[in-house]
């Protein structure tokens, strides 16, 4: 597939074309080669799927998903496309039963996928029907590889795709099942519509340069600063990335007031003091982390602020993004109330959060109409690579755009 006029710069993964995040023929090639591609996708949460004959629908990139567990407990991820006309199956958020029936004209499916009935298949009083050759097993729904894993179900369609700790790396692995260990419970949901492209979310995501900039909060009430201890950890395909810190070996440092950081010039007090309490939870000490999972997933930590985030394209111009907070079951009544105050921090309203939102939007509108223009992303250097003493660097977006380039055959000069 051709795209005109992209013309990548040699800089490589320190530049990145405009075009990338307004044009159609590269997003449609996005959800073949990455979407359809060698990657997991976040399907669900496992504890969404405890009960047995349920079943929930879910994205990747556009393609419509259903993800089931059947009457064995084996789970399930189907492309949401009737094999008679093409209609959804299902159009319920969540629904539990044997059978998937398009309502269409009820067909209907097992939980594997099997065509099990045909309405009329026979035809009424010896007249019509389906042709005498026609077989069921040849009219199953488009079936998902899944695989199960900290927690989360997820789907690829691609058989070349990694094991799922292999695609995610020794460490972010590790760290993804510390982060989400124990019986979890959701407790708590927002869903937003940002106006920017998937990809520049992504990068948000990835870029610690900004956290602690335009998160004025955050600065204020010292939950996470580029002063901290902390770093970033990339895996070895350079797609995936954790940022960390640790706000109880805090040391306040001379350069933020030289930066001239306005949130760290003066001293901030609460009246609500109760928002930042936090108990000891991570053996290791982080207060904060964001873990990016290519192409559309977020685990992050905030405090005691536990939540996955999941950005969905809906064009190129356009990104759904959810937000699922987390406890656990064996939290305290005092525990989960502490999860619970926490989550204001982020979310679609949040203290944090909604300036991504916002950002995100002007970045868009500001590159539309400057296609032949590119992104400077040399913060930190030109490399993508793990960094254990800083997070003033664009290291993780380098990763992303590196790992990019290379799915999308976007190599050299195109």
């Amino acid at each position: 597939m051709s795209i005109d006029g992209l013309q990548w710069p040699a800089e490589g993964a320190c530049r990145v074309p405009y075009q990338v995040f307004s044009d159609p023929a590269i997003y449609a090639r996005e959800q073949e080669r990455i979407f359809q591609g060698p990657t997991w996708n976040y399907l669900c949460l496992e504890t969404e799927l405890q009960e047995r004959d349920k079943s929930l629908t879910a994205t990747i990139g556009e393609i419509p998903v259903i993800v089931s567990k059947d009457r064995l407990g084996n789970i399930h991820a189907l492309v949401n496309r009737c094999a008679h006309k093409g209609a959804l199956v299902q159009l319920q958020r969540e629904q539990t039963g044997k059978l998937l029936t398009c309502v269409y004209h009820s067909w209907s499916y097992d939980k594997d996928g099997s065509l099990k009935g045909v309405a009329f298949r026979n035809g009424v009083n010896g007249s019509g029907g389906m042709p005498d050759d026609f077989r069921l097993q040849d009219h199953s729904l488009d079936r998902i590889r899944v695989t199960v894993f900290a927690g989360i179900v997820w789907g690829t369609f691609s058989p070349a795709t990694p094991p799922i700790e292999e695609y995610l790396g020794s460490e972010a692995s590790a760290f993804l099942s510390q982060s989400m260990t124990g019986e979890l419970k959701i407790i708590g949901t927002h869903s937003q519509i940002i106006h920017n492209n998937w990809k520049l979310y992504a990068e948000n995501v990835r870029d610690t340069y900004h956290a602690t900039l335009l998160h004025t909060f955050y600065t204020s009430f010292k939950i996470n600063r580029l002063d901290m201890d902390g770093g970033i950890l990339l895996s070895p395909s350079l797609l995936n990335a954790i940022s960390f810190s640790k706000r109880r070996t805090f040391s306040e440092n001379a350069e933020y007031q030289s930066a001239e950081v306005h949130s760290a010039k003066y001293e901030a007090t609460l009246k609500g003091k109760q928002l930042l309490e936090a108990w000891d939870e991570r053996p290791d000490g982080v207060t904060h982390s964001i873990q990016t999972v290519f192409p559309t997933l977020v685990s992050q930590y905030t405090l005691n602020s536990l939540a996955v985030r999941i950005y969905l394209p809906k064009g190129p111009r356009k990104t759904e993004l959810i937000w699922i907070f987390l406890g656990r079951k064996s939290d305290t009544p005092e525990q989960e109330k502490m999860r619970v105050l926490q989550a204001n921090l982020t979310g679609a309203a949040g203290l944090v959060a909604l300036e991504d939102g916002c950002i995100n939007e002007f970045v868009q509108r500001g590159t539309a109409a400057f296609p032949d223009r590119a992104s400077f992303i040399e913060m930190g250097g030109r490399e993508a690579e793990s960094n254990r003493c800083s997070r003033a660097t664009e290291t993780a977006v380098r990763g992303f755009w590196s790992g990019y380039r290379e799915l999308m055959g976007f190599q050299g000069d195109q």
